[in-house]
Order: C-alpha cells, then sequence, then structure tokens
C-alpha cells in the first residue's frame, strides 16, 4: 500500500491517502521517494489553474529516490540505484518523436501528475526510460528541483545553441531564473538579470549574473537595447514585449517558459526588423535530462531549497504561495 498526499478538488489542502499501486508492469520502476520538489505546476494543478487537473491528484514531479522494484523487461536500471523522475513519466515509445529520441514532444506523453499519481508520497512508479541515475556525488535534496525546474531552463539553452560569447538575458530570479543564471554562466555566456526585485541585485550576481536590469525602471531597460543574444522568461507574468524585443541583438530570440494566461502581443516590425523571434521551450528528452546532471555535477550547479518532512507538505505550499520559500521547497521523507 502506497502513503502518499491528495488534493480532493481544486484548491483543496493535502490529505494523507493510501492506495493500491496493482502489479508492477514489465517496462516500469518503483522508486522509494527521498526527495520531491514542490514545484508552481504542482499549484497550477491543485488549484485547476490550466484546466486540466484530474482529482484526486497525488502531486509532485521532481523526485529523487532508490529504485525498490524493477519490471521483467528492465536491464538498464538496478533495484537499490538511485534515479530522478520529472514532468514525464511514460510515452508512446512508437511515434517519430520517440524513435528520434525526443520523448518530450510525443503527443501520448504521460504526465508524472495527470491521470498518475506523483511524488508527494512513499513511492512512485515510471517507465524505466524517465527514471534517470543521479550521480552519486550530488546531494538528491539539490538535484530533485532540477528534475523539473532546471531542466525547464537548460532544454532552451541547448535548444537554441547557446555558446561561450553569447549575451544571455535571464527574465524572473525564483525558482527557474536561479537555475538558469547558474547555467548561462557555465555555457560561458555574458550574463544580464532581469528583475523587478532590486534587493535580488547582490544573489544575481553571485549566481551569475555579469549585469542586473531593474525590469521596472524603463530608463534602465532602454539603457539596454540590443544587448542580448537569447532572453530567457522565466517569470509567469506578462511583459512589455516590444522593450523586450528592442533588447535583442540581430537573430535574436525571446524564449518562454515561465507559464501565463495573458496573450503575447508584439509589433511585428519588432519581429521584422532583426530577424528577431519569440519562441517556447518544454522539458527536455531524457537523455537531455541526462547531459544536465552530467553538466551539473562538473560546474557544480544545483539548487537552492529550503527541506520540509514530506507530513508537512501544507505547510510547505502554504510557504510557497506566500513567495517565503528561497528558491525551491522540497519535501523529504524522514
Amino acid at each position: 500500500m502506497v502513503k502518499a498526499y491528495v488534493a480532493r478538488e481544486s484548491g483543496s489542502e493535502l490529505e494523507a491517502y493510501e492506495y493500491e499501486a496493482g502489479k508492477l508492469g514489465a517496462d516500469e520502476v518503483e522508486v522509494a521517494v527521498q526527495f520531491c520538489g514542490i514545484c508552481h505546476s504542482d499549484l497550477a494543478m491543485i488549484d485547476n489553474e490550466w484546466g486540466n487537473g484530474q482529482y484526486p491528484i497525488v502531486p509532485g514531479h521532481e523526485v529523487v529516490g532508490e529504485i525498490t522494484e524493477i519490471g521483467s523487461n528492465v536491464d538498464r536500471l538496478k533495484v537499490g540505484q538511485r534515479v530522478g523522475i520529472g514532468w514525464q513519466c511514460g510515452s508512446c515509445m512508437a511515434c517519430e518523436w520517440c524513435d528520434s529520441g525526443d520523448h518530450n514532444l510525443c503527443m501520448h506523453m504521460q504526465d508524472t501528475i495527470v491521470g498518475h499519481r506523483g511524488g508527494f508520497g512513499d513511492r512512485i512508479r515510471s517507465h524505466w526510460r524517465f527514471a534517470i541515475p543521479v550521480p552519486e556525488s550530488m546531494d538528491g535534496e539539490q538535484v530533485a528541483p532540477m528534475m523539473c525546474g532546471g531542466i525547464t531552463v537548460y532544454n532552451p539553452l541547448v535548444e537554441n545553441n547557446i555558446k561561450p560569447g553569447d549575451r544571455v538575458g535571464v527574465v524572473g530570479i525564483g525558482g527557474l531564473g536561479h537555475f538558469a543564471l547558474q547555467f548561462a554562466k557555465a555555457f560561458g555566456c555574458h550574463v544580464t538579470a532581469f528583475s523587478g526585485s532590486a534587493a535580488k541585485e547582490g544573489e544575481a550576481r553571485e549566481l551569475g549574473a555579469d549585469t542586473f536590469v531593474p525590469n521596472r525602471d524603463q530608463h534602465a531597460l532602454r539603457d539596454v537595447k540590443r544587448s542580448c543574444d537569447f532572453i530567457l522568461v522565466t517569470a509567469g507574468a506578462s511583459l512589455p514585449w516590444d522593450q523586450y524585443m528592442e533588447i535583442l541583438r540581430p537573430r535574436g530570440r525571446v524564449c518562454i517558459v515561465g507559464v501565463m494566461t495573458e496573450l503575447v502581443s508584439v509589433q511585428v516590425f519588432n519581429l521584422i526588423g532583426g530577424g528577431r523571434g519569440i519562441v517556447g521551450s518544454p522539458i527536455g528528452s531524457p537523455n537531455r535530462i541526462r547531459d544536465m546532471l552530467s553538466f551539473s555535477q562538473a560546474n557544480s550547479i544545483g539548487a537552492m531549497t529550503k527541506r520540509y518532512p514530506m507530513e508537512d507538505v501544507n505547510h510547505a505550499i502554504a510557504d510557497l504561495r506566500a513567495g517565503k520559500v528561497h528558491y525551491r521547497a522540497v519535501l523529504e521523507n524522514v
């Protein structure tokens, strides 16, 4: 019997919940959860903010834990191995995207917390391909938020061919942004942090920013026109998009990973002029997550976390909603 925490309806507090997981699938692994990050996507699902919540829901999609059982077809993982599981725990394995290694683009992907029980509990199951080995030298508490938050910002840097010397802007210095600053700096980029909080300047620079721009200061935004090759928007709020397009150098891209409900609107001449563009980016494939962990291990990159016992999940969620978490909340089974 799996012990977990469940939201029974939209916006409800989580309550203790037990369920029978049934027979382990041939391609599945079962993982004893050691750490599970709390992502803003978990809050969105609890609140049905995106309209795809399925209740009762067991949230949690930033898991690090130890494999306790493997299916009959699993030969690349073993019992006792430490792995991480992120937003995706399955795919069709047969479409053109899966065949090319882009499992994260599969139209039939299995989300870890939509129609599937997530990691707010003592155990979780996943297709073996989406259980990513975690290097032994890495701290599981720091790795857990990387399984969604980290790969969300690492993937677009790779997909957009960011290279040493590129000028990268990061908008929003929070749970996603604090990863983005670290990655961009380790990529060898000149990094500009854009934040609405001037108090974050010191820490932004410690995390990798070379330049800090208070993004509520119109003069400061005008002063950095044509200064970035790539701007990664991690904030989940609408921005003065035309101003940010003007911050791009020719052929630059604004890439949005922060989820917002407002429309993104720009003047077409800000796209045509200089060949600029706006793109989005999803999570990364299993191979990309492996690459991220290897890169992070080599460059000492990890999450800044606040740890809570698993049973204090509602307290942790309340702190996250109130902006009291610096930068990622992580639940621990003790």
